[in-house]
């Protein structure tokens, strides 16, 4: 009878490990917020500048193309708004840096971009958590503004 206890726990337990692990919840934050965020502090460059969607910017004297950024964080324990707003920083900082080493000023139409699927809003950002990870992926346009 042991025996037989034992294997049900064990089953129930596997079963809601593979539940844990095939986790990726879709979930949708500020940009404002996560740009507000003491973490966010003095990390982005401010001579890069950074345009959401259509948001308005001046005018563009030259495109450099554009990129994709894919960023992972650790999720485990974390909250999923605070883990989000740290892999949306890191995704950000790589856009800057591209744009640095483009010769680009700012960077347009940033958008979500998780496995290839558009996510376009000015005032959300796109992430996704699972068991242990958590990813943004963002798309912008690298350009020159006057």
């Amino acid at each position: 009878m042991r025996h037989k206890i034992l294997f049900v726990l064990a089953t129930l337990f596997f079963i809601n490990a593979l539940e844990v692990q095939a986790r990726d919840k879709a979930l949708h934050f500020s940009i404002q917020d996560a740009l507000a965020s003491v973490a966010y502090e003095g990390r982005l460059d401010d001579n890069i500048k950074l345009y959401f969607d259509e948001q308005p910017h001046d005018q563009i004297s030259r495109e450099f193309g554009d990129f994709v950024t894919n960023k992972k964080t650790n999720g485990f324990a974390k909250a999923d708004k605070k883990a989000c707003e740290w892999a949306l920083l890191s995704a950000l900082l790589t856009l800057q840096d591209r744009a640095i080493k483009e010769g680009g000023n700012a960077v347009v139409n940033i958008h979500s971009y998780y496995q290839q699927i558009a996510f376009n809003s000015p005032t959300e950002f796109e992430c996704h958590s699972g068991a242990i990870m958590v990813g943004v992926a963002l798309k912008g346009t690298v350009v020159q503004i006057d």
